[in-house]
């Protein structure tokens, strides 16, 4: 009965993680969703059902026009221009 219970555990430790890992990805494609112009929603969705493929997902798909991924983008770039470079 021992042997049950330890094995049990372990599976139980993996379970923990796998489930860590889970929660992670689907706070992360939430983010990335918001932050491209998507909502929480959508990211969520695609975080709690895919995992983390849907993270990958939400890196390739392109940000809305007037998103906080592009207007960031934006300033960053607007922030590297030379100063003598003047538009």
């Amino acid at each position: 009965m021992t042997a049950a219970t330890l094995i049990l555990a372990a599976v139980g430790a993996k379970a923990f993680y796998l489930l860590l890992v889970w929660l992670a990805s689907a706070i992360a494609s939430s983010e990335l969703s918001n932050r491209k112009g998507y909502g929480e929603k959508w990211g969520l969705g695609t975080g709690l059902l895919l995992s983390v493929v849907g993270v990958i997902i939400w890196l390739v798909v392109p940000a809305r026009e007037h998103s906080r991924w592009k207007t960031r983008r934006a300033r960053k770039d607007a922030d590297e221009e030379p100063a003598g470079r003047s538009t």
